[in-house]
């Protein structure tokens, strides 16, 4: 029996594009002024002296920036890139500059497992804030509140059986009424090893092989009873 429903964001409740075509061009547009401007805040400080940890120890302030510009290029998943990336969009939403894209499918799904009683959370390699900033900014309104718990790689690796194992413990539900959606198939092996029931997302723009994971299209294809 599924109690609990853990799931991923670009690919599967959000489009691929949103992320790459609005949020990443965005966080790089914007990236050099604001570290230049908040360098000195204590949180966004932190966060410059975690990245250069994460830079072999780079020092200077632009050839950081140049760092920090080449993982958004890449989709490097550096803990205090996303945190930035965060805090930058942030700024964003708040100006009106552009609101976080959800399936249409995804939030009535999520609204009606709410609603059964399902509980609902999130798994992303985008940091906690930026993930609730994302829910929080929806043409279908705060979807925030459906959530119980939101997961970054701070727990751990999105392709490895011990960051699921260490959600199943801290959410205390045994991993086998915990269904994972994701649109990639290694985070999906990763879930199924630690003992989570998994489901594929195919979206627009996603092939390959998803192996023995059970695939839909959208979020109403689901079957929490079949999972």
């Amino acid at each position: 029996m599924i109690t609990s429903i853990l799931t991923d964001i670009e690919g599967t409740t959000s489009s691929l594009s949103f992320v790459k075509d609005v949020l990443f061009p965005h966080a790089a547009a914007h990236l050099p002024d604001f570290v230049r401007t908040h360098r000195n805040d204590p949180e966004v400080a932190r966060l410059l002296a975690d990245a250069r940890l994460a830079a072999a120890g780079i020092d200077d302030e632009e050839a950081l920036i140049a760092q920090l510009l080449e993982w958004i290029a890449t989709d490097r998943k550096i803990t205090p890139l996303k945190a930035l990336q965060g805090l930058i969009w942030e700024e964003g939403y708040a100006r009106g500059d552009f609101a976080g894209h959800i399936y249409p499918d995804a939030a009535r799904c999520l609204r009606d497992w709410h609603a059964a009683g399902i509980q609902l959370y999130v798994y992303s390699s985008g940091s906690v804030h930026a993930q609730r900033l994302l829910f929080g900014h929806t043409a279908h309104g705060d979807l925030t509140p459906l959530f119980s718990g939101f997961f970054d790689t701070r727990i751990g690796a999105k392709r490895e059986p011990d960051a699921y194992r260490a959600i199943a413990t801290a959410i205390g539900r045994p991993p086998s009424e915990i269904l994972f959606l994701s649109d990639v198939r290694e985070e999906l092996d990763a879930a199924r090893a630690a003992g989570l029931a998994t489901t594929a997302l195919r979206r627009e723009g996603i092939a390959g092989s998803f192996g023995e994971h059970p695939v839909v299209e959208d979020f109403t294809a689901i079957d929490l009873g079949r999972a």
